[in-house]
């Protein structure tokens, strides 16, 4: 028999196992020595009282064995003569694809500029303590992509696109904990992520599939409408070489501006999108834990505390949002420029959580009217401010063009807000280090006003996040793609270029780890649906 149980419980009694065990049979009037067994469903922290309380849901199975865990089973298949498909980026989006190409009996050729994620240690060491973007592979670029040295947030709102317990079940069967099919806010963690990131690509070639690092997409071969293939780099002295396939999935991430620009050179179409930015913010992740847990720590059970903070200023007679980006309880800011000359921070937090300091993106919506003095750039104006507000930083921070300094312009929060400079900045957890700056003279005033407005807003909603005991530091702009690669919504292909299958966060289809993998799945499942019909000459 199961019966399904739901309980709110205080924290010592949900997060500790053998307590919650023998609540729940309690709760069925069970012996608490039964040999039932008692599997969690789904558990989220409420705290918007002064009693901390956690939901739990579970299936407590009496008299019978409770079935698999995990229903995903890894492909035991050899396609390595199988026809071939092309995808370029080894993030989330590309990586899934491929797992999900070989389950179709499709051999998938991943390329990758960047390195292995054991290589790109070392270029992530040099950018944090030498100051040198190693442009190929850094924070952005890599196995595993962005997400790899992240926070690893595996929630999202896009549960229409596709099958979340199923990305979650992949995730646990390459050696993520099995925790995160359970928590309503589940993370992998950045120190864990590496090892998963190596033990899906290590599925990918156990099955006869190919991942090529530092290769480098630097041409499409197109013939009138339809995509036959890339032409890739493994260097500068290398010989460029032709990787034909029956279709091509563009997993590249946001921050691939050359692939926006080879697309938008040889007459792509491509489009503008939304997008934000700002600045990360930093607190003690001990002040973030009073703020939201009303005490005076978060004791032995409670998790770093987050918080989700959006408002509405008005700027110039026009309406912008300012939100809270990827917060990252427990983390880290970490450098993740893409190019020598250009500043950009972001975010991370270990699986534990346990870092003294809390960050998060604080950022503003950018307008169209933010975008025309870049209009000669037509759909890449976004990445040409961009690109100007990272090089401004980098100046502001101490580098130039050519000099690559990752010290990054900072400004207390209470000051930024009054119009002071700060006499001091706060410890961080930014390991390049920080330069008292007017952030006034970093972020243009369509930034920077709402800014204002907004965190005097969430001073309000969260009392004592607006003051010198937190820190802005600068700039957040990879939020997310300003570019989208447009295509068919039923079909996942670009809307002119048959064959081409725009994927993921780069493409404009995705806003985090577990929505672009789940696109990487359904272009995947799109491209082999056209090839096994035999559409347009695919054979």
């Amino acid at each position: 028999m199961i019966h399904q149980l739901s309980v709110t419980l205080p924290p010592e009694l949900a997060y500790d196992d053998a307590a919650f065990r023998e609540q729940a049979l309690r709760s069925l009037h069970l012996p608490t020595d039964s040999t039932a067994v008692v599997r969690k469903r789904r558990q989220s922290v409420d705290a918007r009282g002064r009693q901390i309380r956690v939901h739990v849901d579970a299936d407590v199975f009496v008299g019978e064995q409770p079935p698999a865990l995990l229903q995903y089973k890894k492909p035991q298949v050899d396609v390595s003569r199988a026809p071939q498909a092309i995808i370029v980026g080894a993030g989330p989006a590309g990586m899934f694809a491929a797992l999900r190409l070989i389950e179709l009996g499709i051999k998938p050729i991943i390329l990758e500029r960047g390195s292995d994620v054991r290589a790109r240690r070392r270029d992530l060491a040099a950018i944090n303590k030498d100051h040198i973007v190693n442009p190929e592979s850094n924070y952005c670029f890599g196995e595993g992509g962005a997400g790899t040295y992240s926070d690893g947030k595996l929630y999202t709102r896009s549960t229409k696109r596709g099958d979340v317990r199923r990305i979650l079940e992949i995730f646990v069967a390459h050696g993520a904990t099995d925790e995160i099919l359970v928590d309503a806010h589940p993370h992998i963690g950045t120190n864990k992520l590496p090892q998963v990131v190596a033990d899906m690509r290590a599925s990918i070639l156990e099955a006869g599939g190919e991942v090529r690092f530092n290769t480098k997409v630097i041409d499409l071969i197109l013939e009138k409408k339809e995509i036959r293939g890339v032409i890739t780099s493994a260097g500068p002295d290398a010989q460029p070489e032709e990787v034909a396939g029956i279709g091509v999935i563009l997993a590249t991430g946001h921050s691939a501006r050359d692939i926006f620009h080879l697309l938008h050179d040889r007459n792509v179409t491509i489009e503008a999108k939304p997008f934000a930015m700002g600045v990360r913010i930093e607190h003690q992740q001990s002040l973030i834990d009073q703020f939201q847990y009303h005490r005076p720590d978060r004791g032995d059970y409670l998790p770093a505390a987050s918080y989700s903070l959006v408002t509405q200023t008005r700027f110039n007679g026009v309406e912008r949002g300012v939100f809270s980006f990827c917060m990252c309880p427990g983390g880290f800011i970490v450098p993740a420029a893409t190019s020598p000359g250009e500043l950009v921070v972001n975010g991370m937090s270990p699986s534990r959580r346990d870092s003294k300091y809390a960050n998060s993106g604080l950022v503003v919506a950018i307008t169209d009217n933010d975008l025309r003095p870049y209009a000669d750039e037509g759909p890449l104006a976004g990445l040409a401010l961009q690109q100007e507000l990272e090089r401004w930083a980098c100046r502001a921070g101490g580098g130039t063009d050519t000099l690559s300094s990752q010290t990054a312009p900072a400004q207390r929060v209470a000051d930024f807000v009054d119009g002071r400079i700060s006499d001091t900045l706060l410890p961080t957890s930014y390991q390049p280090g920080l330069a008292s700056v007017d952030m006034y003279d970093v972020l243009p005033d369509h930034i920077a006003q709402p800014l204002r407005q907004g965190l005097r807003d969430f001073g309000k909603k969260m009392r004592g996040y607006l003051s010198n005991d937190g820190q802005l530091i600068g700039i957040e702009s990879r939020t997310s793609s300003p570019v989208r690669i447009p295509r068919h919504r039923d079909t996942c292909e670009h809307v002119e270029v048959q064959r081409l299958f725009p994927c993921g966060e780069g493409a404009g289809y995705a806003g985090g780890i577990v929505s672009a993998a789940m696109d990487g799945e359904r272009c995947a499942d799109e491209l082999a649906k056209l090839y096994k019909a035999g559409g347009r000459g695919l054979r």
